[in-house]
């Protein structure tokens, strides 16, 4: 059953094997001032980007706004086979998430609405061609855009709560592999590509901000999860005329992959009016990833007996992700009136387990390094800059961990990777 082994490697629906600042396939770059501070945000009230970060911390923003930023994702990864041989390398392409705010109530007044739109999820990877795990994976694209609208409400001058809809608005993934069925002497690999676009799914984000003095704020925030669904997707082979053996029938698909939910805490201290350093603590839900189910129009295997009669339309892939912790410190400093700057890190651990990693998502854990500024002129418009360095450890899987696993839908070797994110935002308050 190769092909059926082939898509069962198909994990990659709305996730990124290089995700910036996250466990998994989770990316965190929706607030440029965050992104310089290590990605805190909790316990913060630093613009618009506060409804994505804690919904309960925007009706402390002191005035109202809207906020533009995009970053620019280049990742390096790299990967060496158990049985030897050279290093392969990615042909890598920048990703460019973007995220957009908008909020707006009275200037006095107890309470704040707001939109936004944010990037959460996205990679674009092309391995090597005939590298070790090309029938695992050889290409992968993919898009998200998720919305929210949220309200916001200050019960006393120092606590406010807010929530947020959230929607996920747009999503679509294009993924290739190469197919291990025999071909002509001479004739292209078989090659398969699955394309599908996720339904619209909601979901919610709420959150509390405390702040018991001027030199102290704790807030707490959580997001729920979200069911990524493709209920029509396309399978399509190329070059499998020149192959023996195919009686592949399936011409669509539809799968479910869990966004996990999401809860922090964090902490900020204001020693004076031009210091603020903040700690987070996230915990990613990413236990309710067990299996991935695949459903297909047709039979998914191959060879002389695997037809629609007496062959499958499912297939199910092992993922037993598990929970994992994020711990994140950052700090800014006011310069002048018009310039502040930034600078925090993270350690994040990994979702996946040893024996099983996949090409789309070699996650492990992870260190981060950031920088920013913020340059405000006019005292309504301003620019923001971001810079994030992420250095995955060294993740290795050997063949006998897949065998015992019953994993060996993947590849045995290891995986290194690193990413550079640097980031811009436009503003303007009113």
């Amino acid at each position: 059953m190769v092909i059926k082994k082939l898509l069962l490697t198909g994990g990659a629906l709305l996730l990124g094997a290089s995700a910036a600042s996250a466990s998994g396939f989770q990316v965190n770059l929706n607030g440029q001032k965050n992104n310089g501070m290590g990605g805190v945000g909790v316990a913060l009230s630093l613009d618009q980007a506060a409804m994505f970060y804690n919904p309960g911390a925007l009706a402390m923003v002191r005035s109202n706004g809207v906020q533009v930023g995009v970053n620019a994702a280049l990742a390096r990864n790299a990967f060496i086979p158990e049985s030897g041989g050279g290093q392969s390398q990615l042909d890598n392409k920048l990703v460019t998430p973007v995220n957009f705010y908008a909020a707006f109530g009275p200037k006095e007044g107890k309470w704040k609405v707001g939109i936004g739109a944010y990037t959460p999820f996205g990679s674009e990877l092309h391995y090597a061609s005939n590298w070790e795990g090309r029938y695992a994976l050889t290409d992968i694209n993919l898009r998200s855009i998720f919305a929210q609208v949220t309200a916001s409400y200050a019960i006393t001058p120092q606590l406010s709560v807010g929530a947020g809809l959230v929607m996920l608005a747009y999503g679509d993934v294009d993924l290739q592999k190469d197919v291990p069925l025999s071909a002509q002497s001479g004739a292209p690999t078989p090659h398969v590509t699955l394309n599908g676009k996720a339904q619209k799914t909601f979901g919610y984000n709420a959150g509390i901000l405390f702040k018991p003095s001027d030199k102290l704020s704790v807030g707490v925030s959580y997001r729920s999860q979200v069911d990524a669904k493709i209920k029509s997707g396309d399978v399509r082979l190329r070059d499998v005329i020149a192959a023996t053996g195919s009686n592949f029938t399936a011409t669509n698909f539809a799968a479910t992959l869990p966004l996990p939910a999401t809860a922090t805490v964090g902490v900020a201290i204001m020693p004076n009016e031009k210091l603020t350093i903040s700690a987070d603590a996230n915990l990613v839900f990413w236990s309710a990833y067990r299996t991935l189910d695949f459903t297909f129009s047709g039979n998914n295997g191959y060879g002389p007996n695997a037809g629609l009669v007496g062959g499958s339309t499912t297939s199910s892939a092992k993922r037993f992700y598990q929970d994992a912790l994020c711990f994140r410190l950052g700090g800014q400093y006011q310069v002048t009136s018009g310039l502040t700057v930034r600078a925090g890190g993270f350690y994040d651990m990994a979702a996946v387990k040893d024996g099983y990693i996949t090409p789309e998502t070699p996650d492990a854990d992870r260190i981060g390094l950031t920088a920013g500024f913020t340059y405000e002129f006019a005292s309504r418009f301003g620019i923001d800059g971001s810079f994030l360095f992420e250095d995955f450890l060294k993740r290795s899987q050997s063949q006998a961990d897949l065998l015992n696993n019953g994993t060996t839908d993947r590849v045995a070797g290891t995986y290194k990777t690193t990413i550079a994110v640097p980031g811009v935002g436009l503003y303007v308050k009113f």
